[in-house]
């Protein structure tokens, strides 16, 4: 079968899209009165809002291995995410270190020297509290990149599943031995392999593997590994986290395979553009105007509404004008730099 590329990715940025909508509106409802309980309970709430960071995983998964597998040279792939995340992000600890330190936000303000600390993207493994709270995602989504890249640099791409199989059992491990017996194994390395997160990840390469490659059998492979990680998921998480899993499993295959026409729906599409930096900039900021609404006596479901729609503002103007420009800009330098004079 024979899949567009370009409705391909239309349709899994759409889903990426509604997947940062959802953390959004979490934070904003839920995790806002949560954090400030004198405010009012809004008519409408998500608390399951946060799964949305599992469907980013999911997606993770299997962009970058499809990237992985188009990359001609390391250099490629290490300028392709580093113009992907890095200009967006610094954008992103700017304007939340200044708009949060002018509105005030209780609790949440870190000291200039920790904002810089944040523009490496790992401070979180130096213990280095964060500018915004959803910036502990970049990190997993960091390692993440980290790992897949050295399987490329040793060509073992291929063995992809027998790494991911390896690693799901040792999720398991750690969390059988910690609950069975009471033995705890070492937290860094638990870190640093992303264990807690990596079935998700998982489940996005199992559907890249399972949709793009045409030998034979090259779906069982993928079947065994999906199937280890809701099973990973249902035993060290919950039954409902499990089921979660295979729903998002079912929905990025059917995108993969442009089956869900319908996210090439005109703002479904323009959500997934600005997906990134509608999701690095929402929380601190978004709480910070929620507060100030919130004294001017704005009642909360209109102050929910004016946020979010200020967020969706700044997300489109950080995406036109920082986000492509700079990854246009940083990938252009690159090809002409790697390019042969006279070619």
């Amino acid at each position: 079968m024979s899949i567009s590329r370009s409705n391909r990715l239309l349709e899994v940025d759409a889903l990426r899209g509604l997947a940062a909508l959802a953390v959004v509106l979490f934070h904003y409802t839920t995790r806002f009165t949560d954090l400030f309980p004198s405010t009012v309970q809004p008519i409408v709430v998500y608390p399951h809002g946060h799964y949305g960071v599992g469907l980013f995983f999911v997606i993770s998964g299997f962009v970058i291995f499809m990237t992985l597998e188009k990359t001609v040279l390391p250099m490629d792939f290490v300028v392709s995410r580093f113009s992907r995340l890095f200009p967006t992000y610094w954008a992103a600890i700017f304007l939340t270190f200044g708009i949060t330190h002018w509105l005030g936000l209780p609790g949440k303000l870190v000291d200039i020297d920790s904002a810089l600390a944040n523009m490496l993207m790992v401070h979180g493994l130096f213990r280095v509290p964060h500018v915004d709270g959803v910036y502990w995602t970049l990190e997993v989504e960091l390692l993440f990149y980290s790992g897949m890249f050295l399987l490329y640099r040793i060509n073992c791409l291929t063995r992809v599943h027998l790494f991911l199989f390896g690693l799901l059992l040792l999720r398991l491990a750690y969390y059988l031995l910690e609950t069975q017996f009471g033995i705890s194994l070492p937290w860094i390395v638990f870190r640093l392999l992303i264990l807690q997160y990596i079935p998700w990840f998982a489940l996005g390469v199992s559907v890249y593997l399972a949709t793009s490659r045409s030998r034979v059998g090259a779906c069982w492979p993928s079947a065994r590994t999906a199937a280890l990680a809701i099973a990973t998921l249902w035993i060290c998480e919950s039954i409902l986290v499990a089921c979660l899993a295979m729903a998002f499993l079912v929905v990025v295959f059917l995108a993969a395979n442009s089956k869900l026409s319908m996210l090439r729906f005109g703002p479904f599409v323009w959500l997934g553009t600005i997906s990134y930096p509608l999701y690095l900039l929402h929380e601190n900021i978004g709480w910070a105007v929620l507060l100030r609404l919130r004294t001017l006596d704005v009642s909360i479901d209109v102050a929910i509404l004016m946020t979010l729609g200020a967020n969706f503002f700044m997300a489109a103007v950080v995406s036109r004008w920082v986000e492509r420009p700079a990854m246009q800009w940083i990938r252009s330098c690159y090809r002409r730099s790697n390019t042969p004079v006279g070619a």
